[in-house]
């Protein structure tokens, strides 16, 4: 049977997972932080000044980071508000507050003094929404457990990572000595002699296998079925190879992803670019400006919208869409090419290196397959991949709508 087809006749264990995810994906803010590697993006995208941008908002933090290529518009779209409410908060903070109360806010994920910040500067900055969410949620910047970084369900993993971590001094000592490894032949012989021996057991292994790890990661079932066809060592392996393979492979001096990760909070040596003093300005001089935040589905704006994009950035939600919505995901592929300006470039990402259910997707009246329509560019996704930081996606497409 098609991979496409077996997804329209989900099983009761995929019936029953879809509904646990979307209870706790529609009360949650789920990512404190985009777990996408934007450096890679750019060198993709190629973002000029003529450039309207769609991304799925998840954090924000990327879509900050494309508008100091100051493109035309950006419009960033998430159907969980909460997440178009953390963008909301780090534009009211750029708008209105000096960088050293925006980088303790957003850079060490505590300030003190946050709730009157919040109630002076922020909060008529916001939308109802993202107004009440921030009024029940303001003590995620003044908490006792450290970081905002450690708060909403990425963080809750976080943190039980460094509960975990600090209960075990051996591994909280050689990971400090990790992140401040000097080079990468030492980074290697830490993780090697000291990190990589602690960490894995039969424990560790048997947690990061479940679905609910998953699910607090915002990994629906679908996905994880993905990794586990080609990933030999199922989920637990692929998610040990990752971490190995960025231990001891890239640098971490700038791999401001794990390091916010373990320790709940970045350095300026080590953070996103909007986090930068020099960029902080330029974002507050005007480049913020050209966001547009749209809660609503990539389908539902495209369809509302009757502006030309040239650059979609659509991270992995496609994934669990092929499982759990196939005509839904039929439906905004062919919205994507309805608006799609000529050769525009198209990003996503997956948990496998040749998404089965990108091979197997048809559109329009026709039912032509997708990749007789795109252009896709493996080549270069495949030279760009090594270089994430993040690297836990197996798969980077980089695809051009039609001429």
């Amino acid at each position: 049977m098609h991979a496409s087809q077996a997804s329209t006749r989900p099983s009761l264990r995929d019936r029953i997972d879809r509904r646990i995810f979307n209870a706790i994906w529609s009360r949650s803010l789920v990512y404190n932080t985009c777990w996408e590697d934007p450096a890679i993006d750019h060198q993709a995208l190629a973002l000029g000044p003529e450039d309207v941008v769609l991304v799925i908002t998840s954090a924000g933090c990327n879509a900050l980071d494309y508008a100091l290529r100051a493109p035309k518009r950006i419009h960033c779209v998430d159907a969980n508000p909460r997440q178009n409410a953390l963008l909301e908060l780090k534009m009211a903070a750029i708008r209105t507050l000096a960088f050293e109360d925006f980088f303790r806010i957003f850079g060490e994920g505590y300030h003190e003094r946050f709730e009157c910040l919040y109630l002076e500067h922020l909060r008529a900055e916001l939308s109802p929404f993202s107004r009440t969410w921030w009024d029940r949620h303001t003590h995620w910047f003044t908490s006792r457990r450290g970081s905002f970084y450690f708060h909403g369900l990425s963080g809750v993993v976080a943190r039980c990572v460094r509960g975990w971590f600090r209960s075990q001094p051996k591994l909280r000592a050689a990971t400090i000595d990790l992140l401040g490894a000097g080079n990468l032949d030492e980074q290697r012989r830490i993780y090697d002699e000291r990190v990589a021996p602690a960490l894995w057991n039969r424990a560790v292994n048997w947690i990061i296998s479940r679905q609910l790890f998953m699910n607090l990661l915002g990994v629906p079932h679908p996905q994880r079925r993905l990794v586990e066809a080609q990933h030999a060592g199922g989920v637990a392996g692929f998610i040990r190879e990752s971490v190995q393979y960025v231990f001891r492979q890239l640098p971490l001096a700038d791999n401001y992803f794990w390091r916010v990760y373990l320790t709940g909070r970045y350095s300026e040596a080590c953070c996103p670019e909007y986090l930068k003093r020099e960029n902080f300005e330029r974002l507050r001089s005007g480049l913020v400006d050209s966001i547009r935040v749209h809660t609503t589905t990539v389908t539902g704006f495209l369809k509302a919208s009757d502006e030309r994009i040239t650059r979609f950035i659509l991270l992995d939600h496609m994934d669990w869409m092929s499982s759990y919505y196939p005509e839904a995901l039929r439906e905004e592929w062919e919205a994507i090419l309805d608006r799609a300006s000529p050769r525009a470039r198209i990003l996503l990402r997956s948990a496998q290196e040749r998404p089965a259910w990108l091979a197997a997707q048809r559109v329009g009246i026709e039912d032509r397959p997708l990749r007789e329509i795109l252009r896709f560019h493996d080549e270069m996704a495949d030279a760009l991949q090594p270089g994430d930081r993040v690297h836990t996606y197996a798969g980077f497409v980089i695809a051009d709508a039609p001429a």
